[in-house]
Formats: structure tokens, C-alpha cells, sequence
């Protein structure tokens, strides 16, 4: 039993006290000759001082009777983990919902050609948690008697924020690849060092990681990128080689520079990039976006294939254009969701049309074409670009973020008095059939984008003066 500070049997005390719904739960297991701990995350939160209303339980109670106990408590209750030992419910406790996830003693392992765990039930506390993937996550709390359960350091490696596993590593990342990745994503979210021999299994095993699903690699991905500062977790993937596997595209920035330093180093500047769009986002009142991150930390990938080196300059060339298919292709292979991969995509192809901008100027329609093309995604184009900026140079990074605030406040001000942001024709569709006495076809559709141009490029007119345009126009087709 290892020996709890004041403040740390504290935490425990007040975690196991935060709802009546802990205490409930664990009156009906015992009743019912089952053992139930509090376990993983909600411990070490707790002794962080950070509990949610998230709550984690093992158990030695099957699925099945799991399910039986809960239903009679609650019933929001599910059973799409029942494969691997979970029930999960939800239960309101006056103004609070609590989300509980149940999960039988497990002790499961990956086969060596599978992407699917092998499941196994335990019958003991301790037998569960060495089969967790560290030793802060280890750690459980009887939730009748309030017994701190400690068998592998978990409390010593909170102190020292390490991230250790129970069991070597080798034995812990074989029985399921994906805890390499969710090391750096913790790495990130705690801030905690990745222990010595950990990093050193990743290294050795960063191959493993190819047998686990693209679905379940994107989740732990989008978790890490959606954490305050994912950059020390994504260095930890590129420097143990796993990211080679996942993400090819990010190691591959690290170009070689030549003897006379005539780029920056690309893949430094894409995570600061990241760093800079996260307190963008904050900034300018947004929650933490996947999107935005993806795009940050991949607008740059097209330039390994297009660097060249022309005179004293090394040039990237419609490096834009590049990466755009490169993300897209990738992001497909990671299972995002289409409208993930179509706002990311769009970004990245986009991110360069500003620049320019502060050295001849727009016109209105060249304003009004930027904000056409963004559409959508106009705000998180506003934060790629003003994030983009990493240069050194002071009186350089002063014009720039001069130049952009001028362009948004040239956005606001069209936008105020045409509604650009909603950028649309003179006249709908309807009209179009109506004005020129035709009924649905492609010449519609082209009628609608000489329109949009024509919007795009004067501004907005009155409708009777658009409907004369559409019939000069329409007079002049074949």
C-alpha cells in the first residue's frame, strides 16, 4: 500500500464522495457479490486535482451481469464495448451527467498478424491493472472500502510525471501497438517525459503500429492534435519513427538543409505553426478544432517533392497545389470523415493567396474572389494564414499581420455592405428559367456562373439591371 500525502488522500476522499452515483454503484456490486474499482483516468485526474464526469470501473462481474446492474440503475445504458468487457451508461445527478464505463478484469493481448485484440477476463484487480498501458493509468480505488490500490509506481511516476508502463514495454506495446501513440498523446495532455526504455520500445517496435486499424489510429491522432500542446507528442512520433508509418508526410519535412542555410527548417516551422493557430483559435473565441490543426500542421507537405534549388535560392513551386493532393490522399487512408478531408484539403491549396497581398494590393473583386474561394472556411483560413507567419524578422512579421488585418477588416467591410460572405449571383436559379423563359439544364448552370463571376468581380447590382445583363448575355450564346 503506498503512503498517500494529506492532500492526496484528500483527492481520493473527495473522488469518491464527488456523487452519490460512485457510492450507489458500489453498494449494488457488493450486494450482487461483485468487486468494483474506480480505475484509470478518474484516479489519476483525481490526485492531479482535475476529475470530470467522466467515470472509469473495473470490475469482476461479467458483461452480462455488468449490464443486469446497471440497467436496474440506470436506464441510459449501452453495450457496444459488451465484445471487450464494457457497459457504459449515463446517469444525472442533479445538474451533473455522468458518463460510466464499466469494463470486466481484463487481460487481453494483440496476436502478432491481428488487428483486433484477443479478449481475455481476469479475475483480479491486480491481474487488470498490469495489463493497462501506464503505470498513472494503474492505479484503482475499492469503491466499498476506499482502498488505494498501487502495484506498479503509478503514484511515484505522478510525482515525477513520467510515463512509464506496468509491464515492459515491449510486452505492453505487443499486446496492443496503438499505446505508442497514446503515449505521445499523453506526453501532450500532461506534460509528462516518456520514460528512457518506453521511447526506446517505440523505436524498436514502431513497425507494430501497422497492424492496428486506420480508424483507431485516426482517433488516437485527433486526440493528441486536439490537446493543449501537441507538439512535444508529435516530435515523440517523428523521433521514434512511427510517424513514418502513419504520417509519412510530416517526418518527410524535415528537409536537409544546404551549406549556405537557404530555407527554413520546414518541419520545425509547421509545428510552430500548430502552436500558433492554437492561440489563434483561443484567441478569436473558437474550441479546439481539428480542422485547423490538420491543416497547420500539413499546409507545407508539398514542398519536399517541389523544392529546387535555382541560383542562391531554393524555390517550392506550386507546393500548394501538391500538398492539397497529398493531404487528401492521406487523410482518406486515416478514415477522416469527408468533410474533414474536404475543409483540410481546401486550406492547404489556399494558404499562399494571401501572400502578395501587401506588396501591390487588391481589388474589391480580387477581395471578394478570396472570400468566394474560402467560403466556408474563410475563419480557419484567416487563422492558417496569420499563423503561417514564423519568420524572425520583426519589421517582416509586423507587416505582415498589418497587411492581413487590413484585408479582414477590407472582408468586414464589403461584407457589411454587399454580403460577401455569402456570396451568391445576382439573381437564383428560379429567376434565371424565368428571365430567359428556360426550364432546368447545364445552360442554368452556366447562366449561374456567369452571374457569380460577374458578382465577383463588380459587385452587386439591382435585379432589373442583372436580368437585362443575363439577356445580353444570353443573346450571345450559340
Amino acid at each position: 500500500m503506498p503512503d498517500l500525502t494529506p492532500a492526496q488522500s484528500n483527492a481520493i476522499s473527495d473522488l469518491l464522495t464527488s456523487s452519490p452515483v460512485i457510492g450507489d454503484l458500489g453498494r449494488r456490486f457488493k450486494a450482487a457479490g461483485h468487486q468494483l474499482y474506480l480505475v484509470g483516468g478518474s484516479v489519476r485526474d483525481a490526485l492531479l486535482g482535475g476529475l470530470g464526469h467522466d467515470l472509469d470501473f473495473t470490475t469482476s462481474a461479467r458483461p452480462d451481469q455488468t449490464h443486469a446492474l446497471l440497467s436496474a440503475f440506470t436506464p441510459a445504458t449501452w453495450d457496444v464495448g459488451r465484445e471487450f468487457g464494457t457497459i457504459g451508461a449515463s446517469k444525472r445527478d442533479g445538474d451533473a451527467e455522468w458518463v460510466i464505463e464499466i469494463t470486466t478484469f481484463r487481460a487481453d493481448a494483440y496476436d502478432p498478424e491481428s488487428r483486433k485484440p484477443i479478449v481475455a477476463f481476469g479475475d483480479s484487480i491486480e491481474e487488470d491493472l498490469v495489463r493497462r498501458d501506464f503505470t498513472v493509468n494503474a492505479m484503482a480505488v475499492d469503491v466499498v472500502s476506499g482502498r488505494f490500490i498501487d502495484p506498479w509506481g503509478g503514484l511515484d511516476d505522478l510525482a515525477d510525471q513520467t510515463l512509464r508502463t506496468p509491464s515492459k514495454p515491449e510486452v505492453s506495446f505487443s499486446d496492443d501497438p496503438l499505446r505508442m501513440m497514446r503515449a505521445a498523446r499523453f506526453a501532450s495532455r500532461l506534460g509528462f517525459v516518456v520514460a528512457p526504455e518506453v521511447a526506446q520500445a517505440m523505436t524498436d517496435m514502431a513497425d507494430r503500429i501497422r497492424i492496428v486499424s486506420a480508424e483507431r489510429i485516426q482517433g488516437e491522432l485527433t486526440g493528441l492534435l486536439l490537446t493543449d500542446t501537441p507538439r512535444e507528442g508529435l516530435d515523440l512520433l517523428v523521433r521514434t519513427g512511427i510517424a513514418d508509418f502513419i504520417l509519412p508526410e510530416l517526418p518527410a519535412l524535415r528537409l536537409e538543409r544546404d551549406e549556405h542555410m537557404r530555407h527554413k527548417d520546414v518541419y520545425e516551422h509547421s509545428l510552430t505553426v500548430v502552436d500558433q493557430a492554437i492561440e489563434l483559435e483561443k484567441a478569436r473565441g473558437h474550441a479546439p478544432d481539428v480542422v485547423n490543426r490538420l491543416a497547420a500542421l500539413l499546409h507545407d507537405v508539398g514542398k519536399p517533392a517541389t523544392r529546387r534549388f535555382e541560383g542562391n535560392k531554393v524555390t517550392f513551386h506550386h507546393h500548394d497545389i501538391v500538398g492539397a493532393k497529398l493531404v487528401k490522399r492521406r487523410l482518406k487512408e486515416l478514415k477522416y470523415p469527408a468533410a474533414t478531408v474536404k475543409s483540410v484539403t481546401k486550406l492547404v491549396e489556399l494558404h499562399l493567396r494571401f501572400h502578395g497581398y501587401g506588396d501591390g494590393g487588391w481589388t474589391d473583386s480580387a477581395v471578394r474572389r478570396y472570400v468566394r474561394d474560402a467560403g466556408e472556411e474563410l475563419e480557419r483560413l484567416h487563422i492558417l494564414t496569420r499563423a503561417d507567419c514564423t519568420t524572425r524578422n520583426r519589421n517582416k512579421a509586423i507587416r505582415l499581420r498589418r497587411a492581413y488585418e487590413e484585408l479582414e477588416w477590407r472582408i468586414d467591410e464589403l461584407a457589411a455592405q454587399e454580403e460577401i460572405k455569402a456570396l451568391r449571383p445576382h439573381l437564383d436559379g428560379a429567376q434565371i428559367m424565368e428571365t430567359l423563359g428556360i426550364g432546368p439544364g447545364p445552360q442554368v448552370g452556366k447562366a449561374y456562373k456567369f452571374l457569380l463571376e460577374h458578382r465577383t468581380e463588380h459587385g452587386p447590382i439591382p435585379e432589373d439591371e442583372a436580368k437585362q445583363l443575363l439577356l445580353d448575355w444570353w443573346s450571345q450564346q450559340p
